[in-house]
């Protein structure tokens, strides 16, 4: 989000910036200090009157005749402590209504430029993160801002004032009240420094970490259900539960003895008090408005260990705010790939790669090593080889989910960086391994891939994609609800009907990343027949780990280490005795052990 005639957000820092996405909203967050501050003022002055009804009763000596005014002292302490609520309520609706409006533009800012973003952009930071970065780090900001900054400007105002007070009726007893209180304040100072906004950092990259593989392993929830087995199976996930408790155990220890000595400093000002006026009574001095005195210290003096306990909690939340305004910047920082300045049209459906090289962000070597391929419009070509090859990353490319690090990718004669980015996407259609279907009717996923179509187009499309057996068994047809009413497709299933939406779109490029692997022999023959419909007279890029699916392409290229090193036909590889014979000679023999093993 931009806001007309204001500087880019990403230039702002911290308070300053949320200002920035409060608009005309940030008035309210000022008067909400105002606020707090009148209010942490008035919410003093019923302890003045506290200590004036107790000298009173003290002065009466019994004869509370000569205490008139106990009464209305009474009342101005209640006065007051109303005033001092109805104030703050009044800082917090003021405060509750910017931040509301400030996470929501947040939450915009970052939800528009994720859809800016290439698609490379969020599969590499991983869609748990950027799910939690904008819903809990805007939501850190919504708290910091409607509670705690009005908070942490009435504990700041109330330490000025306090100062003031102990100072009023005996100086030397509010130089002992402060002396405590000033070696807590060092001890806070120690711990709240920067030692612990690097610790915070690491406890969100911790929390990122193990969102980002909770909500992995939920969705590979049913294939360990399928092959029984448990959460250990998924170590990345377990390392990432025990990583953040050995960390979280850790800074506790750290911590323990520091809030001690915090702790118990600003809980001891009274012992301070009580060893100072056994030291005077004890010389046998015993006047009266000492001990008066004394008594309202004693009365006074609590408020300082709420008041820095609320300082030092401010100070951790400021912390966290900063963390989560830096944690939105991986995103709102992020830059969209750049439109062309002059933009070229494809003249038709080919596909060809120039010593292309690419190098993921934060990699230490390349993905692809300086390939060179020419797909001829209408031809199908598949790319296999072992894991971690390059055949995604190559796939990829074409659909310009990232930009090559060195070299070019064409499609039909045009670099695909010179291809607006509408035409490209109308160019190029995917189908990957797990496909994404809304919770929406059959109709609306389909016509997804091209949304003026009319329920013909979309009718006739899922026919194609031979899903006339799925239509009939939904209560409604193609305007059955998926996920609603215990509607659920299997993966072979939602697999068609995402060939569906591609062949709706029309595209003349396909690309098909791994598009089988999660369909059962029934569903894979279905499958593969609408790949052959989806197919026809499109070019067509094939990733597949089934090399039965590969067998009729019209190329297939080997993919090892970024580098092609094997290129032609199924039965001239296979003759050739290198990388491809090897891996169909070992399909070959998993097939077979599949057979036995089920005979």
């Amino acid at each position: 989000m931009r806001s007309s005639g204001g500087a880019e957000p990403r230039k702002r820092k911290n308070l300053s910036e949320l200002m920035y996405f409060a608009g005309k909203y940030r008035f309210l967050t000022y008067a909400s200090w105002l606020f707090s501050a009148a209010s942490a003022l008035m919410a003093l002055v019923p302890f003045v009157y506290i200590w004036l009804i107790i000298r009173n009763v003290v002065q009466a000596e019994g004869d509370y005749s000569h205490a008139a005014q106990l009464a209305h002292y009474g009342w101005m302490a209640l006065l007051f402590a109303v005033l001092s609520m109805l104030v703050y309520f009044g800082a917090l609706m003021c405060s509750h209504l910017s931040a509301f409006r400030i996470a929501s533009n947040l939450r915009r800012a970052a939800l528009d430029r994720v859809v800016r973003l290439p698609s490379g952009f969020t599969a590499h930071m991983g869609s748990g993160k950027i799910r939690r970065i904008i819903n809990e780090s805007s939501g850190a900001t919504e708290t910091y801002l409607a509670h705690q900054l009005p908070d942490m400007v009435g504990a700041f105002i109330t330490p000025a004032g306090l100062i003031a007070l102990l100072f009023v009726f005996d100086w030397m007893l509010g130089l002992l009240s402060l002396l405590p209180t000033l070696l807590a304040f060092i001890v806070m100072a120690r711990m709240t420094g920067r030692r612990m906004a690097e610790s915070m950092r690491q406890y969100q990259d911790a929390l990122d970490a193990m969102n980002n593989e909770a909500v992995e392993y939920v969705r590979g929830i049913p294939v360990v259900k399928t092959f029984g087995q448990t959460v250990y199976s998924f170590k990345r996930f377990k390392g990432t539960i025990d990583g953040y408790g050995h960390w979280v155990i850790d800074y506790t220890r750290q911590l323990r003895l520091p809030m001690v000595i915090f702790t118990t400093l600003i809980n001891g000002v009274f012992a301070v008090l009580i060893a100072a006026a056994l030291a005077v009574t004890g010389r046998g001095v015993t006047d009266p408005a000492f001990l008066l005195n004394l008594l309202f210290y004693i009365i006074f003096t609590p408020i300082l260990a709420v008041t820095l306990n609320r300082i030092m909690f401010m100070s951790e939340n400021n912390m966290i705010v900063n963390d989560a305004l830096n944690r939105i910047h991986l995103i709102l920082d992020a830059q969209p790939l750049p439109e062309p300045a002059s933009p070229v049209h494809p003249a038709d459906g080919s596909v060809q790669f120039e010593n292309v090289s690419f190098r993921y962000p934060g990699a230490e070597r390349d993905a692809l090593c300086g390939i060179s391929l020419h797909v001829q419009a209408g031809q199908t070509v598949a790319l296999v080889g072992p894991s971690g090859g390059g055949k995604t990353t190559a796939a990829s490319l074409v659909a310009r989910f990232w930009d090559v690090t060195q070299g070019s990718v064409r499609v039909g004669g045009a670099d695909v960086r010179d291809i607006p980015k509408r035409e490209l996407a109308d160019t190029v259609a995917c189908v990957f391994q797990e496909s994404v279907l809304l919770k929406t009717s059959v109709f609306e996923n389909v016509r997804l891939g091209k949304p003026e179509a009319t329920r013909a187009e979309v009718a006739a499309a899922l026919h194609a994609a031979q899903c006339d057996d799925i239509l009939a068994k939904l209560p409604q047809g193609m305007d059955t609800v998926i996920g609603g009413k215990g509607v659920y497709l299997s993966g072979g299933e939602q697999q068609r009907i995402a060939i569906a939406r591609v062949m709706l779109k029309d595209a003349p490029v396909i690309v098909l990343d791994e598009a089988t692997a999660f369909a059962d022999p029934e569903n894979e023959a279905l499958v593969q027949r609408a790949f052959e419909r989806l197919a026809a007279g499109r070019t067509v890029l094939m990733i597949a780990h089934r090399l039965t699916t590969v067998r009729n392409a019209d190329r297939i290229c080997v993919l090892k280490d970024g580098r092609i090193c094997e290129e032609g036909t199924h039965g001239a590889l296979v003759a050739r005795g290198g990388v491809y014979a090897a891996m169909w000679q070992e399909y070959q023999r998993s097939v077979s052990w599949k057979v036995g093993g089920e005979e």
